[in-house]
């Protein structure tokens, strides 16, 4: 099999108890309800750093998986994503561990832009410029609910205003300091020039903001930008603005499709096709035979609930899958959802039933699942980039920490010796360790359209020509 190109690998996780594989943390080795020490969260970016992972990648929802059976319930017993806390507010602590590891961090646009710009341009700051921001539009009823919503926005125009949302951000990270605004000269008691420190005023349809962006430019001034949504309208924003796009499917064909047209879009936005590192979620259970990971397999499987996946499955969907029977056909419903998640397993041909589902939840979650030995595990990889023209994988955890450990001693030197992954971190940002071309937003990219080229521009929030 010819090398493919040098794969980006994320951890996938949650700061949660029950993430995607559910149930596994009634598994006597796993460690998940300690996630609410400090030590938990040290201790795993410790042991990614030794893997060389890119980044540790943290989901977050603000509201609870009630779809199912139209209730709490079940999610509760199984700590399918509740509790659940702040993924931010571990970052910097991991950060003081580690030299190199990034931190994507999820957050919902439900705070004011002027805000949580702060709240990210302080931890680039704390991190030397390692933290990348998954965009998340919302989706649960039960969040928009809970945050005073008679029910939760359109899809569609949540992505308009999550355009918006961006638009004010781009303005407080690259237009209202310049550069050069920090002199920091103690004998004039100049800290920051006044001339290149420039108030924003933004009137749109979703926010009004006027001021000055509270922090002075972070290392990377934009974090680097996540985005997960695939339906079209979703691709068309993550087209415009994301940099790493999280994409899931069972089949090569599936996530090639979605690559192809996330590249499109990328092109159709004055961008190149390889502005965007694309993601795919997978499980990996390794061992060194594949009998032993077999044997590692059915033992997880023990733990794991299938029943909890599924109720989560029912709010990425909006389906209440416990109304149908085992083998009853899922059918479309228009829902406020995932929507592409949702056509993707109502499709007419995709034959979906709950027994179906039920099986593929085996391990408590729907994503790709690989179990072997080193090399096997190795050459499905090579076989996922080389047929679909992915970047890398964001690896979830079964056990933890023991999945994460078992793919850095096993995989990792498989692929290394194959040349096909890293043996050192470059240094620099997260944005330069992914992309190799420095720090801030390239120049192709919207956001550094709002650079003050000219101090009129940064103070009266007209846009600067591409």
């Amino acid at each position: 099999m010819a090398r493919s190109k040098q794969i980006a690998l994320n951890a996938f996780n949650m700061n949660c108890i029950g993430h995607i594989n559910h149930g596994l943390w009634t598994h006597p080795r796993d460690r998940s309800t300690e996630f609410n020490t400090l030590e938990y969260w040290t201790d795993l970016a410790k042991l990614l750093e030794r893997g060389l992972f890119d980044s540790l990648f943290i989901a977050d929802i603000t509201g609870v998986y009630d779809v199912y059976q139209h209730n709490a319930d079940l999610v509760l017993k199984e700590a399918v994503q509740i509790p659940v806390h702040d993924p931010l507010l571990i970052a910097s602590a991991m950060a003081s561990v580690t030299r190199h590891l990034g931190f994507g961090l999820t957050a919902n646009l439900t705070e004011p832009p002027y805000v949580f710009a702060r709240r990210l341009s302080t931890l680039d700051h704390l991190t030397g410029g390692r933290v990348g921001w998954n965009i998340v539009t919302g989706y649960l009823e039960s969040a928009a609910r809970a945050i005073g919503l008679a029910q939760q926005t359109e899809h569609d125009l949540r992505y308009d205003q999550a355009d918006e949302y961006l638009e004010v951000l781009y303005k407080l990270w690259e237009g209202s300091w310049e550069e050069d605004a920090v002199l920091a000269d103690r004998s004039q008691r100049i800290y920051a020039d006044p001339e290149k420190v420039h108030k924003i005023h933004h009137k749109g349809v979703f926010y009004q903001a006027e001021g000055y962006h509270l922090t002075s430019p972070s290392p990377q001034r934009t974090p680097l930008l996540f985005q997960a949504g695939t339906s079209e309208r979703g691709l068309r924003f993550a087209g415009q603005h994301a940099e790493g796009v999280f994409v899931g499917g069972q089949s090569p064909a599936i996530i090639r499709d979605q690559v192809r047209r996330l590249r499109q879009q990328t092109v159709a936005a004055g961008r190149r096709a390889d502005a965007v590192r694309v993601f795919m979620g997978l499980t990996v259970v390794v061992a060194p035979t594949e009998a032993e990971a077999r044997d590692k397999l059915a033992e997880y499987q023990q733990y794991a609930s299938p029943e909890a996946g599924l109720a989560h499955f029912s709010n990425t969907t909006g389906i209440d899958f416990s109304r149908y029977g085992l083998d009853e056909p899922i059918r479309y419903q228009k829902t406020n959802a995932i929507e592409s998640v949702v056509k993707s397993f109502t499709a007419g041909d995709a034959g979906w039933t709950r027994r179906k589902l039920l099986e593929q939840h085996a391990l408590g979650g729907r994503y790709p699942l690989l179990v072997g030995s080193p090399v096997q595990i190795a050459d499905a990889l090579e076989h996922w980039i080389a047929e679909t023209d992915l970047d890398g994988f964001n690896l979830t955890r079964t056990v933890t920490p023991e999945s994460y450990a078992d793919f850095i001693e096993l995989v990792i030197p498989e692929r290394q010796g194959r040349g096909c992954y890293k043996t050192a971190y470059p240094e620099g940002t997260l944005r330069h360790k992914l992309f190799g071309q420095g720090s801030h937003l390239p120049a192709d990219h919207p956001g550094s359209c709002w650079r003050p080229l000219h101090p009129e521009t940064a103070d009266s929030g007209v846009r600067q020509p591409g």
